[in-house]
Formats: C-alpha cells, structure tokens, sequence
C-alpha cells in the first residue's frame, strides 16, 4: 500500500504518490499544498444536503411510481400526473421503462448520493446529482494523500473505501464476505485505474472485491462468474459502473440482467433511470406538484433544497393555447408561450443553461452545456433549437444560473514553486447510504480558474480534498 505524505512543500511527494497511481488514463491537473478550506456554516450545510438527497430520491421514485399507475399523488385531493411519467420514459427502451416500474426494484436507491455543487455568494447551487458517481477512489486517495499535514479534513480515506464497500456488502445479507464486481465499461473506461485502486484497498483488509470489464464476466447456470487464478468465482454483487444509455454496447449485459432478475447477483445503482435524470430538479420547482413535495418531504428537507436547487423548467414543444405562457424565464421582459422566443432573450435574461436531461452520451462532462449569456445570439438560438428538435426522445433542461465565487488559494507551478490563484469552485460531497441516514465520508473540490464558466475537471483545475477552516 502506498502511504503517501504531504506538507505545505510537498510537491515532489505529491507529484511522486500521484506518478505511482494513474487515476485517470491521460488526464493531468493542478497540484495544491493545501486542502481547500470549508468555513463551519458550509460542512453544516453538507452534513443536512445528506438527508435531503435521501428523502429527495425517496419521493422521486414515490413520484414516478404514482404516476406511471395513474394512481392520485396526494393524500386528501385528488391530483394526477402521469406527464411526469412521460417526461422520464421518452426515449427510453421498454426493458428499462419495465425496469423504473419493476416491483423488484421499487425503492431501490442509489448507494451513493454525489450532488454537484457550486459555490455562489449565497451559499451552495446543486448543479445535478450524479447517481452512478467517479471520483470515490480519487477521493479516498487525496484524503490519505493530505491528512499528515491537514487534521481537520471533512471525512477520511477508510470512510470512503469502508462506506463504499459496506453499502455493497449490505445487498448479499446472508453472505457474511461477498464476493463484488465493479464492472466498468469501455465508455466509462477513464474511470478503470481509480476503480481497480478503490478494489486493491478493499482486498488489502480482506474483503473480495475485484475491478472488471464486462467481457471478462461470464454465466453459469443462472448466476454470474468471471476467472479467478484459473477458477470461475461467483459473483454475489456487482457495482455497475456504466450508465444505463449505454447498455447496448456493454460486452454480456443481458447475462448481468439474468443473473439480476434471477436473484443470483445484486445489482447497484439499480436499473432505474429515473435517477440519471437532470429533469428531476426541473420537477421540484414545477408549480403543478408543489403539493405533492410538502407531502413528501420533510419541512428541513424542503428548506434545505429550495436553498440549492436553482430554478430550472423542462423544454416541452408542445404547443399551448393561444392565451396561455409558461411559468417560466422570460423574453423581452414578457412570458414566452414558445421556447423558441427565448432565442430574442436579451443578454441579462440569457443567465441561464440550457443541457440535456440524461440517457445521452452528452449529458457527461459538461458536454451538452450552453451558458446564454456567454453565447452569441447565434449559438444561443442553435443551443434552443438542437434542445427543441431532441426533446421527443432526448428531454432538456434549462436552468438558472448562478455564477460561482472567486476564491484564492495555493497551486504549485510546474516547477514546484507556490502561487496564490483565484479560480472558481465546485465541490461533490460524497453521501454513502443504506436507505437509512447518509453519511458525509468525503468531500472532493475542482478549483479552476477564475475565468470559466463551466466548472468540471480539466488540465487547468486542481483536484483536492476539503477541510474545516481554521
């Protein structure tokens, strides 16, 4: 096991520890002294955002079961929606539909909840929730890598890689050490190194845990194998590691839904997509379901996401009356009852994002995202027709945007010498849950420079751990 080290000049450690783990095939980033500071207000926020995403996912999946059955949404009025149920399943195979309204699966969550966050000057803005989430290994990595020098970091190594594997564990009760499969696909292969690093740190205290392409995992009666030293080992749990859009193309996917629906094999994240789904956010500002939210959620929840979640509308063509206008942004300083008007949108009403919903091979890394006030006129108007044309299979989004904050801290050039930068932060609590209260294990910051927009990892940014401020 490498035991790295860091202190406040340690750039060769840092450039030596990160030399022996390629976390991300080709990928390179900014190395810091320091971890980035998170004033006490801040970690009470995360600690709460944990909770909320649970109840949150909780009453989405309530939300789509009700109305994909035609079933009333509340308790003493009667209200349907099963609009809701059609802006999830556009687009989406009929195995998967069957899939998000499966018995087997109501319920069934996400291990780990990832929102991503910016920070504004007024606090935290919730960008998306990532349901099948990269960066647990980096994360795990960066707290060892920091922690002889920072005491007050927010969560651990061991919380990361225990919480992870125990979550897992959790879906093979009666097997008292399960064998699991993190299975990563082609698609997803960037992320390969960091799953294989996160399994030989789970496999180092004893638990059988094993990083695998689909191709290498294989069927036998009705459960799931690949080789191990020459023998087939069965395999109790797998980690999916892909998205569900791509599941055409994942190597022997249709023997991991055998084995899944046979009982053999547990299955997480589970095979719903109605978590893979930036609309969601969209459907908590909705004015129609407002209700059901105040039924479903909790008064500390409700205040907690009406804090972060930015306002944010679905892009639906279809056309309305002639008298009616959207609940929505604004053209010209008036309601638009076409999405095409907001092309005609001044310059300060295009504060706004427009990005595809999900089940898209674009909805990753930023790259579907179209910033209005950073766009010409041209490029704004092309962002709404592409979303326009796309929404019958593909639903997009558009979102409020708030800009995040400046803030200075530490990077190290490439010669090892320390400069104060100011760049602009995003930060991915990561909330391990069991159904019951989530855990904040670790928190993971992309500090880039101050001039873009679009926050993700890059060349540019720095990729650290958070720590309470002094």
């Amino acid at each position: 096991m490498i035991e790295p080290e860091v202190s406040t000049t340690g750039f060769d450690r840092i450039r030596e520890a990160f030399a022996r783990q390629t976390f991300f095939e080709d990928k390179t980033w900014r190395y810091s002294p320091s971890a980035i500071p998170l004033p006490a207000r801040d970690i009470d926020r995360l600690e709460k955002l944990g909770n909320a995403c649970l109840e949150f996912h909780r009453a989405l999946d309530l939300l789509y079961q009700r109305s994909s059955t035609g079933r009333n949404l509340l308790r003493n009025r009667p209200l349907t929606a099963p609009w809701v149920a059609d802006y999830y399943d556009r687009g989406k195979p009929a195995k998967l539909v069957a899939g998000n309204r499966s018995e087997t699966w109501r319920g069934a969550l996400p291990p780990v909840f990832r929102p991503d966050l910016l920070v504004t000057e007024d606090g935290f803005a919730l960008t998306e929730f990532d349901s099948v989430p990269g960066g647990i290994g980096l994360t795990a990595f960066l707290n060892r890598l920091y922690a002889p020098a920072e005491p007050k970091l927010v969560g651990s190594d061991r919380a990361m890689i225990d919480g992870f594997y125990e979550n897992l564990r959790a879906l093979a009760p009666s097997k008292t050490s399960p064998l699991i499969a993190i299975v990563v696909s082609e698609e997803s292969a960037v992320y390969f190194p960091e799953m294989a690093w996160l399994a030989d740190q789970c496999r180092e205290v004893g638990k059988r845990v094993f990083c695998l392409r689909p191709e290498e995992v294989f069927p036998l009666g009705n459960g799931l194998f690949f080789d191990l030293d020459g023998n087939p080992e069965k395999i109790d749990v797998i980690h999916r590691f892909f998205e569900l859009y791509d599941l055409e193309n994942v190597p022997n996917a249709e023997y991991i839904v055998e084995a899944m629906e046979s009982g053999e094999t547990a299955v997480s994240p589970p095979f719903k997509t109605i978590f893979e789904e930036k609309l969601s956010l969209a459907l908590y500002h909705h004015h129609l379901l407002g209700e059901f939210w105040a039924e479903s959620l909790s008064k500390s929840t409700r205040r907690v996401l009406d804090g972060v979640i930015p306002k944010s509308w679905i892009i639906d063509p279809a056309p309305l009356p002639p008298g009616a206008v959207y609940v929505g942004p604004e053209a010209g300083g008036r309601a638009i009852n076409d999405w095409r008007q907001l092309a005609e949108a001044s310059q300060k009403e295009r504060d706004l994002i427009v990005k595809i919903s999900g089940f898209h091979e674009s909805a990753e890394g930023a790259r579907s995202v179209t910033y209005g006030r950073d766009s010409s006129r041209e490029e704004w108007a092309a962002a709404l027709d592409k979303a326009i044309a796309m929404s019958g299979d593909h639903p997009f989004i558009v979102q409020e945007y708030r800009k995040p904050v400046r803030r200075t801290h530490p990077l190290y050039d490439g010669e090892g010498r320390i400069h104060e930068e100011q760049g602009r932060l995003r930060i991915c609590p990561y909330y391990f849950s069991d159904g019951e209260q989530p855990r904040l294990s670790g928190v993971l910051a992309t500090f880039c420079p101050a001039d873009k927009k679009i926050i993700h990892g890059m060349r540019d940014a720095a990729m650290l751990p958070c720590r309470a401020a002094d």
